[in-house]
């Protein structure tokens, strides 16, 4: 039985400051002409929240750069939705912030590209954005926003995860999310710059558990461990179509971000469908709902119901076949061949493919 959402991602615009070359944004995105005008989204909201959504993650691009942002933050507190901010900083001001505060903002998650100005500027491509992200993170503790804070882990900064948790500690968040590189959209792209070897990933768990222990009551981590490497696929949204929805910045509502990536879906709209309509009766939603749609060595498998045969659309990235067993799981034929392509690309030097041109901050 299909249950209610309890959380949708609402992806304002694609516009962003920083160019981040693992962006999982799709390498074919919305125009601004085409986002979702101040009064939608907020009828959105509405339907959210009486669909049985609770926590609403405003995300982007950069959310920032929507002007409409604080008027946005109040519709959905008026809908009754949990509001969490998941931000760059870049393009808050302490005004800003007192005014989303004001207008109900309840969360901030903060993106972390390095713990340096070096490393962070760089893979961000926006000069100068780390001070301005530091300047943003003491006015959210001025404020008191409770923090979240978001690291993206690479080859290329996997050696600065303990001073990451450090930082979480110093600037006060109540959670840090240690998030390996995902590869969808650009990080696709940048595969041979940013797969992290075996050996970095084995590191990165043994740091994270035992930084739980040592930070047990004081910080919360949730940890995304490097696909690739892994023996077991995650959980990918929680399942496909069972706790959480997209709703990209021209109103297409999607399982997950990526979920673009396989051809022979199609995806409605909230200008034209109810959203209720969409998360209950839509095909896309449908597809690879529970277990029915699975072949073996899923159907057969014990953990069928725990990890729902891995990510959907990394099967359509790696293999072509968005039905087939994720490649991560030790029960896939292709796992071997994807532990070799692991190696080839943690390996391999190449240039970074940014976004868009590097920028500097005004």
């Amino acid at each position: 039985m299909t249950v209610p959402p309890i959380a949708m991602l609402a992806e304002l615009t694609y516009r962003c400051p920083l160019s981040c070359p693992y962006c999982s944004n799709p390498i074919e995105m919305a125009q601004q002409d085409q986002e979702l005008e101040t009064a939608t989204w907020a009828d959105v909201f509405r339907q959210a929240a009486d669909l049985g959504v609770l926590q609403l993650h405003l995300s982007g691009g950069e959310p920032a750069s929507r002007r409409d942002l604080t008027e946005l933050v109040h519709a959905a507190r008026t809908a009754g939705l949990y509001t969490n901010l998941i931000t760059s900083g870049i393009g808050l001001s302490q005004k800003r912030l007192a005014e989303l505060d004001e207008a109900g903002l309840d969360h901030i998650q903060l993106s972390l590209q390095g713990t340096d100005a070096g490393m962070a500027d760089m893979i961000g491509g926006y000069r100068g954005g780390f001070d301005r992200k530091m300047k943003v993170a003491g006015w959210i503790a001025e404020i008191g926003f409770p923090l979240t804070l978001n690291a993206v882990l690479h080859r290329k900064n996997l050696h600065q995860l303990p001073r990451a948790i450090e930082m979480a500690v110093e600037m006060g968040a109540r959670r840090i999310e240690v998030a390996t590189v995902q590869f969808h959209g650009w990080a696709l792209q940048n595969r041979d710059a940013l797969m992290p070897t075996k050996e970095q990933a084995k590191e990165a768990t043994r740091i994270v558990a035992e930084a739980r222990v040592a930070l047990k009551g004081k910080l919360v981590i949730d940890y995304v461990p490097a696909d690739y490497h892994s023996d077991y696929p995650k959980r990918c949204m929680g399942g496909w179509g069972t706790t959480g929805l997209n709703v990209a910045p021209d109103g297409l509502v999607l399982p997950c971000h990526a979920a673009q990536s396989i051809p022979h879906l199609e995806f409605e709209s909230v200008r034209y469908r109810r959203l209720r309509d969409i998360w209950y009766d839509s095909a896309a939603f449908n597809a690879y709902r529970g277990t029915d749609w699975m072949a073996d060595p899923c159907k057969s498998c014990e953990r069928k119901t725990v990890d729902f045969g891995g990510c959907r659309c990394q099967a359509m990235a790696l293999l072509g076949d968005a039905n087939a067993t994720d490649p991560v799981c030790v029960k896939s034929p292709h796992h071997g061949r994807l532990q070799d392509q692991a190696a080839a690309h943690a390996s391999a030097e190449a240039e970074l493919v940014y976004r868009s041109a590097p920028a500097k901050a005004p």
